[in-house]
């Protein structure tokens, strides 16, 4: 057959049946991605005859005879298409995952089109962004500046690898040819809760192309936990690589490898599994009843597991003061359950990896991971082997947001690449992301509080379920987060937290950017906007009353044992007036009929801007030749542009460029340690580390150069790529060629542990529509504040809140991953789950408070997962302020709304 690829011809015969995406991706057109193989998501965008297609749902064959163009492509004989400087200049993304498909849409539109991106842009998802700066790349707008030497920080910079994304030539986890590659496939339980008696191999390894099936008999039996955390024992260890008792469906059953996916897949259809069905619970109530089954019987504390027997894999309980005594006593109290649903990740690059052991026998796994480093040193245990013969790596990671802070198929692939000694791939597809990974903790939350007449808060007491589902990755830390900052953000004399994880025979949770406090908060937010209303005081003066502010302890109970959270910076109050100002400034109201309710509504939420006990970084940073420099760090980029910030750290400090930082990262072989890129940690954590290494070795540049010249080390001075003592300037470049006369080369290190940690604040107002006769909701008005402390990249910041806001939008308003009674997911494709598209998302405006963070680098504190927090309490305290109603259950769905509202407004 006759193909015109990017203007070449060529023949080429496809398999049968196989599609136009993995057609062009065998041919290494990388640029096409994979994202969900359904022709929903559009990372898989290719031109035909210039038309946008999904080459996901297009036979290959079907392309004889049309012209088709990749992203890698696109530009023709130019260096660059407009489109793609367009996407630059504006800094249209993010992870850059779906960037290629987006560009390719957007190109092709017409001023019809343009008119309506709502309905234009329907067929492409981006994850990260929010889509103002897409939006800004179709108007032609330039959000990037330039810096000059040592003035990096504090500009908005554009991402390093951006012309890479641009144009299709990044590398991702699975963008790369490996010879002699086998690939993976699992089969998974089709029961909630079984035994595995035994499993048939025969007919599978017959399959040709097979090579090999692995089950529990060839696993360690050691147990571990999913979750990574520097501290192991944070999380329990629950989890075998492959077991013998199955616990949800969808659980990985067996391995089976092969010389391609068809072999494998046809391998796992002819496995034949005899299972003892055991019992199953899927109610969190249910399951630490007395009598429910007991999900991982025999397991004791030694695992971690609080207490086996009731299913409880982690609780906490406490009081400050009398909080019964506080209630009676209270003017006014307000008392309800609140409820939040669990919801996918959503990362379009889904999890999977490549393994192969190399030539020096080292274990070596190519990843899409946000914790590179915690994983090979689970895997050296597993597996017992020394952690120098383990290397794990990572590129550019197509999305995390908390669910790549997990080891889901890294243990297989190692395991597949030892027996076999062939290099291995495993990639999840849309429907095992969402049926075997993780998800965010369903909780259910019951509060009390109470104030005086004066609106100062007398009492606050949360009761949290928390559904941890099969297995306890994150179940305990994401429990103990939840009830800690959403009411130590409070001043209030008595206060009491009861919490339960549970396990249940459902899909296991996991993290979750926010990390357990968007549920909590929903509650306790709501909790503190009825207060304000029986008060009626101001929903913001309310909270003015009650608010910590610096000197005023940070308290939830159970008192923790760390005690390192300082108020690095503060500038809640000025969020809570930009907020107000804002939302003040306009009080248009649009030309809606009678039949519509306006309403206002706040949140406020704190969060701690590093885990507790140690998060690790190191840096290493090194003179090169030409006067540039080299930065190795071990955090992940997926996104969070931690890439683009460390270059800012560096060339801040060294007075230079940051075109002069070339970056390294990522990578267990580049040596150093690094927790990972998790907990809001990349910029202060890593960060701080890239400030000390690249500090000290301007230290000693200037230390050599005295040595060297004879010169002051104390008055010299480094400045636009110079050293400068006195009336004699020396370039970098001389200083380089100095020190390798003297075979040396000019290096230094740096680490951050993590520790004191400091806080972040997020205010979020929203302005809504809701239309008593249906449930429907426009959304008129969003306005978030950060306290980001001096922001590092404002362009780069401004994106992850507005990126974090149309997240929790989604999950606010519609996404929710459905689990029937018999522990099977209705919805595990994008097709059934309504992820926010651009016609779903609002303008957010975003301010920042003017603060300094004594703690963070350079002033800087972390952006990335607090922008989610306050979404949906401030949304469902605007529905309540145009209603009158407070609705309790997320996401706030019209049949969800529309019972309540007709029984109070009517037909």
């Amino acid at each position: 057959m006759s193909f015109e690829i990017n203007g070449k011809s060529f023949e080429q015969q496809p398999r049968a049946g196989q599609c136009l995406r993995t057609f062009l991706r065998e041919l290494g057109h990388f640029g096409v991605k994979k994202g969900c193989d359904a022709g929903d998501c559009g990372a898989c965008t290719v031109l035909l005859d210039n038309e946008p297609v999904h080459s996901c749902l297009i036979p290959a064959f079907r392309a004889e005879g049309h012209a088709v163009t990749t992203i890698e492509g696109f530009a023709g004989d130019a260096a660059i298409h407009p489109m793609q400087q367009a996407f630059l200049d504006a800094q249209g993304f993010q992870c850059g995952f779906c960037t290629a498909g987006m560009i390719l849409t957007c190109a092709s539109l017409n001023q019809a089109q343009r008119a309506d991106l709502g309905a234009a842009l329907k067929g492409n998802i981006c994850r990260c962004t929010g889509y103002r700066s897409i939006e800004d790349a179709l108007n032609g707008k330039t959000n990037v500046e330039k810096a000059d030497a040592g003035d990096a920080f504090g500009r908005s910079l554009p991402a390093p690898a951006g012309p890479l994304v641009v144009r299709g030539a990044e590398r991702y986890t699975f963008d790369t040819k490996i010879e002699g590659l086998l690939h993976i496939k699992m089969l998974r339980s089709p029961h909630p809760h079984a035994r595995i008696i035994s499993v048939d191999r025969s007919a599978a390894l017959a399959v040709p192309g097979v090579h090999a099936v692995l089950t529990h008999e060839d696993a360690p039996r050691k147990l571990f936990s999913t979750a990574r955390h520097e501290k192991e024992w944070m999380d329990p260890d629950d989890t075998r690589v492959l077991d013998d008792v199955v616990r949800f469906i969808g659980q990985k059953v067996a391995a089976v490898v092969a010389t391609s996916e068809g072999a494998a897949e046809e391998g796992c259809r002819l496995l034949k599994v005899t299972y003892e069905i055991l019992p199953h619970v899927v109610d969190p109530e249910a399951a630490i009843a007395e009598g429910a089954p007991a999900i991982h019987a025999g397991k004791t504390t030694e695992s971690r597991i609080a207490n086996a027997e009731r299913n409880i894999a982690a609780e906490t309980h406490g009081e400050f003061g009398d909080v019964a005594a506080a209630l009676a006593a209270a003017a006014v109290t307000y008392e309800g359950t609140f409820t939040t649903q669990r919801v996918q990740h959503a990362a379009l690059e889904t999890h999977g990896g490549i393994a192969f052991v190399d030539d020096e026998g080292v274990l070596t796994v190519r990843s899409s991971t946000q914790v590179p480093f915690l994983t090979r040193r689970t895997l050296a245990d597993l597996f017992d082997l020394p952690a120098e013969k383990v290397r794990v790596f990572c590129k550019r990671v197509g999305g995390g947001f908390g669910g790549k802070q997990e080891m889901f198929v890294e243990d297989i692939l190692a395991l597949a690449a030892l027996k076999t000694g062939r290099p291995v791939k495993l990639e999840l597809t849309r429907e095992e992301q969402f049926i075997s990974t993780s998800t965010r903790h369903p909780m259910r939350v019951h509060i009390k509080a109470g104030a005086d007449k004066n609106g100062k808060l007398t009492a606050l007491k949360i009761d949290v379920l928390s559904n941890t589902g099969a297995y306890g990755n994150h179940g305990g830390p994401v429990l103990f987060h939840a009830v800690s900052e959403c009411i130590s953000v409070y001043n209030c004399p008595n206060k009491k937290v009861d919490g339960v994880a549970a396990y249940t025979n459902t899909l296991p949770a996991g993290a979750f950017r926010g990390y357990g406090l968007p549920q909590t908060q929903f509650a306790v937010e709501s909790a503190i906007d009825e207060l304000a209303r029986q008060l009626r005081i101001s929903p913001f003066e309310m909270r003015r009353r009650n608010v910590v502010k610096p000197g005023d302890p940070m308290l939830a109970p159970p008192g923790s044992e760390y005690h390192d959270v300082e108020y690095g910076s503060y500038g809640l109050d000025q969020c809570l007036d930009l907020v107000e100002r804002a939302m003040a400034a306009d009080t248009s109201r649009p030309q809606l009929s009678d039949d519509w309710l306006i309403g206002d509504g706040i949140a406020l939420t704190m969060i701690d801007t590093v885990p507790p006990a140690g998060h690790i970084a190191d840096c290493y940073i090194s003179l090169r030749d030409d006067g540039g420099f080299e930065l190795t760090v071990g955090t992940a980029e997926f996104g969070n542009g931690t890439a683009t910030v460390h270059r800012q750290i560096a060339a801040t400090a060294l007075a230079t460029t940051v075109d002069q930082i070339s970056l390294k990262q990522s990578d267990t072989a580049n040596g150093g340690h690094d927790t990972g890129a998790y907990g809001s940690a990349g910029t202060f954590v890593a960060g701080l580390a890239t400030k000390v290494a690249a500090e000290n070795l301007a230290a000693e540049i200037k230390a050599f150069a005295a040595r060297a010249m004879g010169a002051d080390a104390a008055t010299s001075v480094l400045a636009r790529d110079h050293l400068v003592s006195g009336n004699t300037r020396l370039p970098f470049a001389k200083i380089a060629e100095m020190a390798r006369t003297k075979a040396m080369r000019l290096s230094a290190h740096g680490n951050s542990s993590g520790t004191p940690r400091s806080v972040a604040f997020n205010v979020q107002g929203f302005r809504v529509a809701v239309n008593k006769g249906s449930g429907e909701l426009k959304i008129l008005k969003s306005v978030q504040a950060a306290d980001a402390g001096r922001v590092a990249n404002p362009m780069q910041c401004r994106g992850q809140v507005e990126g974090g806001v149309a997240q929790s939008l989604g999950a606010t308003l519609y996404e929710e991953l459905v689990i029937e009674d018999s522990g099977s997911i209705l919805n595990p494709r994008f097709r059934d789950y309504h992820l926010p598209s651009f016609a779903d998302v609002p303008r957010t405006e975003v301010y920042f408070a003017d603060t300094y963070d004594k703690i963070g680098p350079m002033g800087a504190k972390s952006m990335s997962e607090s922008p989610y927090n306050p979404v949906a309490p401030a949304m469902g305290n605007a529905i309540a302020s145009a209603t009158g109603i407070r609705f309790t259950s997320t996401p706030f769905k019209p049949d969800r709304l529309f019972p309540a509202l007709k029984e109070k407004f009517g037909s």
